[in-house]
């Protein structure tokens, strides 16, 4: 590519200081560029402590308002969640110039994606859509990124250049975040068949037999290691969420005539399960939740199936294979 066509990159603001926003803006912060961060809970009594602080530890500067985040930002990251991702375009949209980009991270419907490209470049500014292809918590900033939009191909050097791994995939609004809402039905679907499965097999005592049958059938997953803990862990830290995300997949599946039938289902599981735990004050960080089996036993507990199990006796009247 003709480096004349890279966008110097010297300043970004960040709009969502979760957890995506929190770790591509230390990363990016580590590469000597100068980041905004700009978070609705900055306003919120109960968060702004905690939240300034972690701007703080990442090296970044909180913006007091919207606005003084965008301000002078060559790239504007928006990483939010699914059901903010128009708002946010639509609030920034008449704040933004001709000279800066717009790079939209959030897992919503290439319909959404269209719809904030128009939202976000009301006033000139370059829309950019991205497709985050794996959970940002390792890579980080290396996490693989697929961008779509007339301004991809150029925008995608720019942030090779400063670190991040981006391939630009079409010059279409629509067809990166296809790639992300069909991969999901699949990645967010198999993490609420684990819950549903392996949260019934401990009830009955068959857990091990089942991971046991997994493994033999997948061998190359893990179903004997870390791979159980892993894909519920993911529910039970981002259930909501990602709930809200596989509500956005229904919507890209509708639009081409698919019948959302698992979307829907996997949105209902992945939620269900966040609300479960609140309703037994079972915060995700609790220690005794690094297991999916002790988060089994915490949600089951008191339920007729686990006083069964331990009377040694299943809901057929069979003694339950042992743990």
């Amino acid at each position: 590519m003709n480096r004349m066509a890279i966008r110097s990159i010297h300043q970004i603001a960040i709009v969502g200081f979760g957890e995506v926003g929190g770790i591509f803006a230390e990363d990016l912060a580590s590469h000597s560029i100068k980041v905004s961060v700009f978070d609705i809970l900055f306003a919120s009594p109960g968060h702004r402590k905690h939240m300034f602080a972690k701007a703080k530890r990442c090296g970044v500067t909180p913006a007091a308002t919207l606005r003084d985040c965008l301000h002078h930002a060559d790239l504007v990251i928006s990483a939010v969640t699914a059901s903010s991702a128009i708002a946010v375009a639509t609030e920034a949209g008449p704040m933004l110039s001709s000279g800066q980009a717009f790079l939209d991270l959030n897992s919503v419907s290439p319909g959404t994606k269209c719809e904030v490209a128009a939202r976000a470049g009301h006033s000139g500014a370059q829309f950019i859509e991205a497709a985050v292809m794996a959970a940002v918590s390792t890579p980080r900033l290396k996490v693989p990124m697929l961008l779509g939009g007339p301004h991809a191909r150029e925008l995608a050097a720019s942030l090779q250049s400063i670190g991040m791994n981006a391939t630009a995939l079409s010059d279409q609004i629509g067809v990166a975040s296809a790639v992300k809402m069909c991969r999901s039905v699949i990645m967010k679907g198999l993490e609420s068949l684990a819950v549903e499965c392996l949260f019934a097999a401990r009830r009955y005592g068959a857990e091990d037999a089942v991971l046991q049958s997994l493994a033999a059938t997948y061998p190359s997953l893990g179903w004997t290691g870390q791979f159980p803990d892993y894909l519920i862990s993911r529910v039970a830290q981002h259930g909501r969420r990602r709930a809200a995300e596989m509500r956005e997949v229904a919507q890209a599946l509708q639009a081409v005539g698919i019948e959302p039938t698992m979307a829907l289902a996997t949105a209902k599981r992945q939620e269900d399960l966040v609300i479960q735990m609140e309703q037994k004050n079972l915060p995700f960080e609790e220690k005794n939740l690094s297991s999916w089996r002790l988060l089994a036993e915490a949600i089951g507990a008191g339920s007729d199936a686990v006083s069964r199990a331990n009377r040694g006796t299943n809901p057929a009247g069979r003694k339950p294979s042992s743990r």
